[in-house]
């Protein structure tokens, strides 16, 4: 199955998309610096799942092309600031007033200027109406993307106050879209919600100093209230008048901004997909909450997606565990316990070999986890150990299961609403509460013990499911000293030889994974020996989403990989430092089977050792498509959307020559370092991780052992594909 492909993007129902991003930088130093910044070319990134796009330091045209600065301009600036910096008084110190230091260091409240950056602003204006919804006040949520790249958000909750505050002498709607930390969210007895993901009192205000426009409407009191502002300041005063008599119990604010193309180095675009896989996320963790998204794309094209879960995590955990096959019911609670709510919904399936932990605080997705995580890590651990040796399942005394073969196969949600939580800076990517792990690890276990007692069938099934990870894990222990021992000299007699680099600094090194000895060959020929590696695969790799981790270490390609990359033992903890290559890179054919080896090469990485992804350091090279000989000049395509543009550049009676390549055995070593190798000229796509539940259900879906859901998935894309591009 086709996934990743070069030459058109695989359908939509196939949860990927592709884009590309040129980075600002300058063309690389000549070949003698092969640690020197790549060309835009090579800096371009892929995106796993709809989710997000994002080049971090990007800048394009309206024409989506990369312009890069002007080396002369940024001498000049550089030469300025080189004579600035030989004064150091009163005067070099700058104080930022108002929103300037937002402007000024955008990244720091919204995390990049990119893609990412941009869309974080969405979710900004979209948690404060679900703070709306947590508190008891909302119950719908509109999002539209509108043709102007211009994003409404609508909720029906009970409006920003408009009346004068008290301190700033303006109204309470203009001091939180102008002043950072205003806002009714910082906890005690004057604060308007108990509970809420925002914490800063900057979103909002954020949003507005980033935006080149921005306009609020808010509902109240049975009358109609709007302002607009410009990066940040106000242009028009409050306004108001009274709505109808039918409309007048209306109530709720609507948010319509412009990002600012001063401050975003991306076209300011959005991606449907991306907010549709948040909005999914919101509305699975509060119940009682609908949310809709609608994109206008013109010609009366519309996208509309409405999201309500009244299930809640129960049927968060059901859509992540579509393609597995369960071993029992999903369990489910909720409790308070010192003005903490916790929300946990958890099911072990029979066919998966990895855990799935997602956790949330507030409806914050912490994705670098926190003490709620820590928590249910450890009285899972602890539960299932304990309920095992009580009903004499695990009777040796000295077998402890350990966290990875208890959570082996297991699928978990837990969602905390803490009144003061405590994250890491305005992105909130991690949640530090201690108290938050003491009540999580209480109720948990309370609930578990209680459960399985009352469902023995239930716990025999799971401790079966452990006590065989823990089964497997002691018969790959001879394979996985093996591969802790074994240097890579040593397995240089392996079908899949190592060409290695004469560079020892892993960020100066990069490795490319070949499919077959043929494109193997050519690329060891053709490669810069300084830096490069190249690793050739005999055939198709180890589908590990469906074997365990005895059979994964004993698979030959399989530690080959291990042994060549560094990567150590699965279920240890991601050490970048002793990688050997910094830059791994899968180079495949242009073809079906190139496409398949392509997805077991990334399911293994996703599921043996997922940090590399976080870590930036797994890419796709492009490889052209076609060679169009003219005369003495060849010319190279990567895509049928550049051939078709080379092509129109000929004279109508030109004479020319299309070669398709299939292969990269086919190409010349001279010709593979010119369009593939070379990192002044070749394509790269980085793979990123943006959404791991929705990568999750990707993989379990492509590589899982359920063929009807395959069969099914394929059912429903065929009608998007586009005969053409078929490689039959």
């Amino acid at each position: 199955m086709a996934l990743l492909r070069a030459t058109t993007p695989p359908p939509l129902q196939l949860r990927f998309l592709t884009r590309r991003f040129f980075s600002s930088s300058s063309r690389s130093l000549p070949r003698s610096r092969p640690q020197s910044t790549f060309s835009p070319r090579s800096r371009c990134r892929l995106i796993f799942n709809p989710s997000v796009l994002g080049e971090r330091y990007s800048l394009t045209n309206g024409a989506g092309r990369a312009r890069a600065f002007m080396s002369s301009g940024l001498a000049a600036e550089s030469q300025k600031e080189k004579v600035g910096s030989e004064s150091y008084g009163s005067e070099q110190i700058q104080v930022l007033e108002g929103l300037d230091p937002v402007r000024k260091r955008p990244g720091m409240y919204i995390g990049s200027t990119g893609a990412r950056g941009l869309h974080h602003l969405v979710y900004e204006i979209l948690d404060n109406a679900v703070d709306e919804a947590q508190a008891g006040h909302a119950s719908r949520i509109d999002v539209v993307l509108l043709e102007d790249n211009s994003v409404s958000i609508t909720d029906n909750g009970r409006g920003i106050p408009i009346d004068l505050h008290p301190v700033t002498k303006k109204s309470s709607l203009e001091t939180v879209l102008t002043v950072l930390h205003a806002g009714g969210k910082f906890g005690g007895a004057s604060s308007g919600y108990s509970v809420s993901g925002g914490l800063h009192g900057v979103g909002l205000s954020v949003v507005n100093a980033l935006s080149e426009a921005l306009e609020v409407t808010v509902w109240r009191g049975g009358k109609e209230y709007q302002q607009s502002y410009s990066r940040g300041k106000p242009v028009t005063t409050l306004t108001c008048q009274l709505l109808p008599a039918e409309l007048s119990a209306r109530q709720g604010t609507c948010i319509r901004f412009w990002p600012d193309k001063e401050i975003f180095t991306t076209s300011i675009s959005f991606d449907f997909n991306t907010i549709a896989g948040r909005i999914r996320e919101l509305a699975f963790l509060n119940p009682e909450l609908t949310i809709t998204l609608k994109k206008e794309e013109g010609d009366s094209k519309t996208l509309y997606n409405e999201h309500c879960y009244a299930g809640g995590l129960v049927e968060y955990v059901k859509w992540l565990n579509t393609d597995k096959k369960p071993l029992h019911e999903i369990l489910a609670f909720r409790k308070e316990a010192d003005g903490i709510t916790i929300d946990a919904a958890l099911q072990w399936c029979s066919d998966a070999y990895t855990d799935t932990i997602l956790g949330y605080a507030n409806s914050i997705r912490t994705v670098d986890g926190g003490t709620h995580i820590d928590g249910m890590k450890a009285s899972l651990t602890r539960t299932i150990n304990n309920l095992g040796k009580k009903s004499k399942v695990i009777k040796e005394k000295d077998i402890n299961l350990s966290g990875e073969h208890v959570r082996e196969g297991l699928t978990c949600i837990i969602s905390v609403k803490v009144p003061n939580p405590e994250f890491e800076g305005q992105t909130k990517t991690r949640l530090g509460n201690p108290e938050v792990r003491r009540v999580v690890e209480h109720c948990v276990q309370e609930y578990v013990t209680e459960y399985m007692e009352l469902h023995p069938d239930t716990l025999d099934l799971v401790l079966s499911k452990s006590l065989n990870a823990l089964k497997a894990a002691m018969a790959a222990k001879r394979a996985r000293e093996l591969v802790r021992t074994k240097s890579v000299l040593k397995s240089s007699s392996l079908p899949g030889k190592l060409a290695d680099c004469s560079a020892t600094n892993p960020e100066e090194c990069e490795i490319f994974i070949v499919e077959g000895d043929s494109a193997g060959g050519s690329a060891k020929q053709g490669r810069d020996r300084r830096f490069q590696a190249v690793l050739p695969l005999r055939g198709k790799i180890l589908n590990i989403e469906r074997k365990d981790e005895a059979a994964m270490y004993k698979n030959e390609e399989i530690q080959n990989l291990i042994l060549a990359l560094g990567l150590g033992v699965k279920g240890e903890d991601f050490k970048k430092e002793a990688l050997r290559y910094h830059k791994i890179i899968i180079l495949t054919d242009a073809d079906v089977d190139g496409a398949h080896i392509r997805t077991l090469l990334l399911t293994f990485f996703f599921r043996y050792q997922k940090a590399l992804f976080d870590e930036n350091c797994i890419y796709v090279g492009v490889p052209p498509l076609y060679k169009v000989e003219r005369g003495k000049h060849a010319h190279y395509c990567y895509d049928d959307a550049e051939l078709k543009l080379l092509l129109n550049t000929f004279p109508a009676n030109a004479s020319f020559n299309i070669q398709r390549f299939k292969g990269l055995g086919e190409m010349m070593p001279l010709q593979l370092w010119d369009t593939t190798l070379d990192p002044e000229k070749r394509l790269l796509k980085q793979l990123m991780v943006e959404d791991a539940a929705e990568a999750n259900v990707v993989f379990s879906s492509l590589m899982g052992s359920r063929v009807d859901v395959r069969k099914e998935l394929i059912r429903n894309s065929a009608s998007t594909i586009n005969l053409d591009h078929l490689d039959i």
